[in-house]
């Protein structure tokens, strides 16, 4: 599409904006207008999408992933252990890591994210070995070459085996080349204001990871560079253990002692918070990026989402890495964040709108963008289309609530910026044989090099 041409999405089967029930209309890279039902644009538009038989969302959002660990799926050395023991024993495969194989991982991982509704992606990376320095600038050619917008993370870890820490020396940088690093990213790719397609967050990976210095220092060029926070914290209860045990104090005392409490940080997993603790994650506007599939893999608990979210907390849905979930599919996610809110709380209070809030908006916020995640006129034209043209939804009453409950898996289209970035459940101009060909070939030389 051209600035000026404009598309209407017409008549959708249902749509996650009851006042959008017959359809949007796209100019350019935005939302031009949302037509009720029954009714037709307001101006003469130039083209026409028949959605009548495809339930229309806004793109959806992902706050927390790992794209290396695609290469690391179902490790049977990993299988069955916990946070602690599950990571110790995938550092050692992590630590041989190359920029082929990450950006094969990148890739496959976006495109398994556009396919499943997905338009905003977010990737956590922290590990930096002596044949991969330079992974977001491969992470961020990726996403430009697959057009999806991605909000990447200057990951890093500072303290390792030696000093107390998990992962091997051989994955762990200094305070001052981590720095560096992430101011020259943040100047190079770091896009501002709406309809940013690349933006770059500071995330130390963990505070059993790095540095006290490195935690307080990344706080401070983040208000400097006026750029995001993001680390891993209250995941399990070993974190805390560890955390009162080296610090003496818990895992968000610690965080805002270093200066990230808050509405520059979004959190990865916010499990183990208490009553008061919640409270103030609410008043600091702290974002929460729930990962209910990996929660439940590794058996690291529940979070309080709703609570949080009553607090003033943003919540969004993150996929976390491919070795603890183990897919890449952000529509699977909502599901899972759907079953596993009526098995902490109830049916009637987590409901599959409740959800679709969580993966649009709600994970829009943890990221900062008030561009994207709704189905407004100004928005970036980010949608997803789904049909029900599977076994699993013969019979389905309601379209919306079908696609969490019968368990969509794939969009029919995905939209990016006003680009059809998916088509007929299919991603444009990616062979995904050869990319899978090519992926597990990594996937198979990085285990080899053990």
């Amino acid at each position: 599409m051209t600035d000026n041409t404009t598309l209407w999405i017409r008549d959708p089967l249902d749509c996650a904006d009851p006042d959008a029930a017959g359809g949007i209309v796209i100019q350019g890279t935005r939302i031009l207008e949302k037509v009720a039902a029954g009714a037709k644009p307001k101006r003469p538009v130039d083209n026409i999408f028949d959605a009548s038989q495809h339930v229309l969302l806004p793109g959806l959002v992902n706050t927390h992933h790992h794209f290396y660990q695609t290469l690391t799926r179902a490790y049977s050395p990993a299988l069955n252990k916990e946070l602690f023991p599950w990571l110790t024993t995938l550092y050692e495969v992590w630590a041989n890591l190359d920029e082929e194989q990450l950006a094969l991982a990148s890739e496959l991982a976006m495109v398994e994210l556009l396919m499943s509704g997905c338009t905003t992606v977010a990737d956590h990376h922290y590990v930096f070995s002596g044949a991969l320095l330079n992974a977001i600038d491969c992470q961020v050619e990726t996403a430009q070459r697959l057009g999806v917008r991605a909000a990447l993370t200057r990951g890093s870890m500072s303290v390792g085996q030696e000093d107390g820490g998990l992962p091997p020396q051989s994955v762990v940088q200094d305070e001052r080349t981590i720095l560096e690093d992430s101011q020259r990213l943040i100047q190079r790719y770091h896009q501002r204001g709406d309809g940013a397609m690349t933006t770059i967050a500071l995330a130390p990976c963990s505070p059993f990871s790095v540095s006290r210095e490195l935690m307080q220092e990344s706080a401070r060029l983040a208000e400097t560079q006026d750029v995001r926070l993001h680390t891993h914290l209250a995941e399990t209860e070993d974190e805390t253990a560890y955390c009162q045990r080296l610090f003496g104090m818990r895992p968000l005392d610690y965080l805002e002692e270093c200066g990230w409490l808050s509405n520059r940080t979004w959190l990865a997993h916010g499990i183990h918070f208490n009553d008061d603790e919640v409270k103030r994650l609410g008043r600091a506007g702290t974002g929460i990026a729930h990962c209910p599939s990996s929660n439940m893999v590794l058996g690291s608990g529940m979070c309080r989402a709703l609570e949080l979210e009553a607090a003033g907390a943003p919540v969004g849905i993150g996929v976390d890495g491919s070795a603890s979930n183990d897919h890449s599919n952000l529509a699977s996610e909502m599901r899972q964040a759907l079953l596993l809110g009526r098995l902490r709380y109830s049916p009637s209070q987590v409901t599959h709108e409740d959800i679709i809030r969580w993966a649009t908006r709600g994970s829009a916020h943890c990221l900062g963008r008030p561009d994207i995640g709704d189905l407004e006129p100004g928005q970036q034209a980010d949608i997803a289309l789904f049909k029900l043209d599977e076994l699993r939804f013969s019979g389905a009453e309601n379209p919306l609530a079908a696609l969490l409950l019968c368990g969509a898996q794939r969009a029919d289209r995905v939209m990016v910026a006003g680009r059809w970035r998916i088509i007929d459940g299919l991603p444009c101009k990616i062979d995904l044989d050869a990319l899978m060909a090519r992926h597990n070939s990594a996937a198979k030389r990085l285990r080899n090099a053990l």
